[in-house]
C-alpha cells in the first residue's frame, strides 16, 4: 500500500471534466490550455470574464464561469453553473491568489489582510460547497496550489509564504480525511514561475520555468497519481530539506543562499 500511488492516476485526460479556478493568467492559465489540448473538458474561473474567454479561445471543449472567490454565497451558484456546463466535476483546480512581497520592516496590515482573505480564507469558502459534493461520488478530486515558499521561511515572504505555509497544512488535512473516502487530493507546491505576480521581483529567482513549463509539471503529477507535486523538482527537493535542518544550520544556509 505504501508504494501505491496516493492518488487515482489520470490516464487518460480526454472527456476528463475540470474545474480551475484562479486560471485568467499564469499557471492557472497555461495549465487550462495544456489540458484542453488533450482534450478535457475545462471551466476556467476568475473575476475577469474577458480574460477568461481569451484562455479558451480555439477551444470548444473550453468553458467560462466568472465569479469572486471571496464571495461565499456565490460557490453554489459556481458550482451549479460549472456542473451544467460540464454534466459534473471530476478534478477542482484552487489557484486564485496574490503576491505581496514584504520584509519585516514594513508590514502593511491592509495588505496581509488582503491576502490573507485571498490565499486563505477564499480557500475554505470555496471547500465548505466542493467538499460535500466530492464526497457524494468517489473518484473525484481537489487539488489546491500552495508554493515551496510554504516549506520555511525566506526573506520577503512574510506573508506570501506564510498563506502558503497555511495551505500546505489544510491540504495535508484534506488527504488524511477525504483520501480514505475516495477523494484524490493535490498540493501542487511551484517554485518561480515567470507570471504576472514574480514580474515585479526584483531580485534572482532561482530555476525560474515558464507558466507552460509548469502545467506540464501539474498535469504529470495528476498523471502518477501524486499527493505532492513540486517543481522544478531540484529546487523544491533543496528547499524542502533545508526546511528540515536543525534551525541554527537552516538560518546559517538560508543567509548564505540568500545574500541576507
Amino acid at each position: 500500500m505504501i508504494f501505491k500511488p496516493s492518488n487515482t492516476p489520470i490516464k487518460d485526460w480526454s472527456g476528463c471534466r475540470v474545474w480551475l479556478v484562479g486560471a485568467s493568467s499564469g499557471i492557472g492559465a497555461a495549465l487550462a490550455q495544456d489540458l484542453l489540448s488533450r482534450g478535457a473538458h475545462v471551466v476556467v474561473s476568475a473575476r475577469r470574464e474577458d480574460t477568461l474567454k481569451s484562455v479558451v479561445t480555439g477551444h470548444t471543449n473550453g468553458h467560462v464561469h466568472a465569479f469572486d472567490v471571496m464571495q461565499a454565497a456565490d460557490w453554489p451558484i459556481a458550482l451549479a453553473q460549472v456542473e451544467k456546463m460540464l454534466g459534473e466535476v471530476d478534478l477542482v483546480v484552487l489557484g486564485a491568489a496574490r503576491y505581496d512581497p514584504q520584509h519585516s520592516w514594513e508590514i502593511d496590515l491592509a495588505t496581509v489582510r488582503a491576502s490573507y482573505d485571498l490565499n486563505v480564507v477564499s480557500m475554505y469558502t470555496g471547500l465548505h460547497t466542493l467538499v460535500p459534493y466530492l464526497l457524494k461520488k468517489p473518484g473525484r478530486g481537489v487539488a489546491i496550489i500552495s508554493s515551496i515558499s510554504g516549506y520555511t521561511g525566506l526573506p520577503r515572504a512574510m506573508v506570501y509564504g506564510a498563506t502558503k505555509a497555511a495551505l500546505k497544512n489544510l491540504t495535508e488535512t484534506l488527504y488524511f480525511e477525504l483520501a480514505p473516502k475516495g477523494v484524490s487530493v493535490y498540493l501542487i507546491n511551484p517554485g518561480f514561475v515567470k507570471t504576472p505576480m514574480t514580474a515585479a521581483n526584483d531580485f534572482h529567482m532561482p530555476s525560474l520555468i515558464s507558466p507552460q513549463q509548469a502545467a506540464q509539471a501539474i498535469r504529470v503529477g495528476f498523471e502518477k497519481g501524486r499527493f505532492e507535486i513540486a517543481f522544478p523538482k531540484a529546487f523544491a527537493t533543496t528547499l524542502r530539506w533545508v526546511g528540515c535542518l536543525p534551525y541554527k544550520l537552516r538560518f546559517w544556509l538560508l543567509h548564505r543562499m540568500t545574500n541576507m
